[in-house]
């Protein structure tokens, strides 16, 4: 019998019984004196268990008034320390991952029994977070201030009345949405929602929220199928009905990690006899594919479409003639924004 039976029946046996001896313990258990005291000092130090000695009767009973108060359930999941460490490594890379501090309060209470029930072994919580070090390169600030209301009207099923400021055009509009959503996409979290403005679906920013108000109105519903069709379909954040397929060559070099990348999750890749690594991918707007194929120039060749391929063309003289300190062709800011 491992340590997580005899947990689960000393509970039964004292839940039961009412009272236990130490020795109706010892025999059921099949254990030593010495591994019975560690069980029993384990469940009231660590687990919390309502478990005091009642010297007038001559054993163990629960403390009726702590566990009617709550503060006692044994867990019906138990973890091994070799899986205890490996949450609580997640929780580390989460924890610094999780720009907003979004996600950190709701997983805390779990993340403060595993460490109690990690205790003081071969490897603590204090060791795995020393040990591990999670460096975000490029990830932006965020200001979440709106993340709460944005989440209570989505899951309550309201519209919501935003003032919304579009980075990439610098200008602040209001808006009402009915939120459908929530994405977290490369640093950033972002509203799928039908804009009532626009008469379409659109992605908002979440950080570019300045105001947001849940109105009385219940929201409009989106098949997921069509959220898929109109968000998903296409490259990245942007996306519509209308999609092309780009048709991407990368050099022998580069193929070694492209080809482990997933761009898209509809796309094609082929490693050709001469090492080379063929990737195609679809997508409806351009903006964000053109930047990730910037990259890995000059690594890279836009095949198709050939619209894709003057674009890519443009930003690649636009940038040589800023380097040069010439002007820059007109070929668009290539900073993706959502919510048009």
């Amino acid at each position: 019998m491992d340590r997580t039976e005899r947990f689960h029946l000393i509970d039964m046996l004292l839940t039961n019984q009412r009272l236990v001896t130490f020795r109706q313990l010892q025999e059921r258990l099949e254990v030593s004196r010495a591994t019975l005291k560690r069980d029993l000092e384990y469940l009231r130090n660590r687990l919390g268990a309502p478990i005091v000695w009642d010297r007038d009767a001559g054993g163990y009973r629960f403390d009726r008034d702590r566990e009617q108060a709550g503060q006692y359930e044994l867990p019906g999941l138990w973890f091994s320390a070799e899986e205890i460490h490996a949450l609580l490594t997640m929780q580390h890379l989460l924890a610094n991952l999780d720009a907003g501090g979004l996600l950190g309060p709701h997983i805390q209470p779990l993340m403060a029994r595993l460490t109690n029930l990690l205790g003081s072994g071969r490897h603590p919580a204090e060791e795995v977070r020393k040990r591990i070090k999670l460096i975000p390169l490029a990830a932006r600030r965020l200001s979440l201030d709106h993340f709460a209301s944005l989440g209570t009207a989505l899951l309550h099923r309201k519209r919501l009345r935003l003032t919304y400021y579009a980075k990439g055009s610098d200008e602040t509009s209001e808006r009402e949405v009915s939120p459908q959503r929530l994405v977290h996409y490369r640093e950033n979290w972002y509203l799928d929602a039908w804009c009532h403005l626009r008469n379409g679906l659109r992605s908002f920013a979440v950080d570019g929220v300045r105001r947001a108000e849940m109105l009385e109105t219940s929201a409009r519903e989106v098949p997921e199928k069509t959220l898929d069709a109109m968000l998903g379909s296409g490259y990245g954040i942007f996306s519509g009905r209308r999609v092309a397929w780009a048709k991407l060559r990368f050099s022998p070099a580069r193929a070694r990690w492209v080809a482990l990348e997933q761009w898209h999750p509809k796309q094609k890749g082929q490693l050709m006899k001469d090492g080379d690594y063929l990737l195609q991918v679809p997508y409806a707007d351009e903006r964000e594919l053109v930047m990730d194929i910037l990259r890995h120039a000059p690594e890279v060749e836009v095949l198709a479409p050939e619209a894709l391929r003057r674009k890519v063309a443009d930003q690649l003289r636009a940038g040589l003639a800023r380097m040069e300190g010439g002007p820059s062709a007109d070929a668009g800011s290539g900073n993706p924004q959502a919510g048009a």
